[in-house]
């Protein structure tokens, strides 16, 4: 089992083109734990304002009446892909990852492999 922070250096190290990755906690809005990250990816801003997507997406899930977990929420930008995993493991209830990548070096498909893996080995 990983603590946070051992998981997000291997998030940084273990999937090619990280920028930053951050533990997020979505009832609060606030980073449990960041790594990377730039001056012009604020890691805990980042965190704040993804809790609001994320909420915003449980909400119309609800009032769908989608009866599913979201897994993944992917934005795509110019350069950049911004991935946001919800964890559903024991203990994580109400946290999500929440990572950037370099569009021009990541590999989606193992990213979210890689990260599906360090989730299951999360212990918060």
């Amino acid at each position: 089992m990983a603590n946070t922070e051992a998981a997000l250096k291997e998030i940084m190290t273990s999937i090619e083109g990280t920028i930053g990755v951050a533990l997020v906690d979505y009832t609060s809005g606030m980073a449990l734990g960041t790594a990377g990250g730039s001056k012009e990816l604020d890691l805990t801003v980042a965190a704040a304002g993804n809790t609001d997507v994320v909420r915003a997406k449980v909400r119309t899930m609800e009032h769908l009446g989608l009866n599913e977990d979201i897994e993944d929420i992917l934005i795509t930008l110019g350069t950049q892909y911004h991935m946001i995993r919800l964890l559903r493991g024991r203990g994580t209830n109400g946290l999500f990852l929440y990572v950037a990548l370099d569009k021009g070096r990541a590999n989606l498909a193992m990213a979210r492999h890689q990260l599906r893996k360090i989730e299951n080995e999360l212990e918060v």
